[in-house]
């Protein structure tokens, strides 16, 4: 930020400040969606899930500290949470869960013996063993 500060030529008592101020640059989305995740959640929403959101948190749990938890909840969910809509579809981030996601993918992986929603998450700094939990 530049600041300059010039007198006025009739009351020398008087200043005009001119501020400069960086423009800001646009954050990116706190979390966006696979083609395969968006396509499953809207599978969701039509059927088990008519009425409600997919509402994401990060809790502290596991053997690096924090894991992320996922539940369907009504769709006006907790005040406070950021509404996320990408590929046509919209979830729930908790509003203390965004500076842990910022910038994530979720996808849905599907194989013969497990399927689910897996996050690719530029944060995170390391993952326990068994891949259930996360630290950043």
């Amino acid at each position: 930020m530049n600041t300059q500060v010039t007198p006025d030529s009739e009351n020398k008592t008087s200043a005009a400040i001119q501020v400069n101020v960086r423009a800001s640059r646009a954050l990116p989305p706190v979390i966006t969606l696979s083609e395969a995740a968006a396509a499953r959640l809207q599978g969701l929403y039509a059927n088990a899930h008519v009425g409600q959101l997919l509402r994401i948190s990060v809790t502290t749990k596991g053997c690096s500290g924090k894991a992320y938890d996922m539940n369907f909840v009504a769709e006006a969910g907790e005040p406070g949470d950021e509404r996320v809509t990408d590929k046509g579809v919209t979830v729930l981030i908790d509003r203390k869960a965004v500076l842990f996601l910022i910038g994530s993918e979720m996808d849905y992986q599907s194989s013969e013996l497990e399927s689910g929603f897996v996050f690719s998450n530029p944060n995170e700094k390391g993952r326990c063993g068994c891949g259930m939990s996360f630290h950043v």
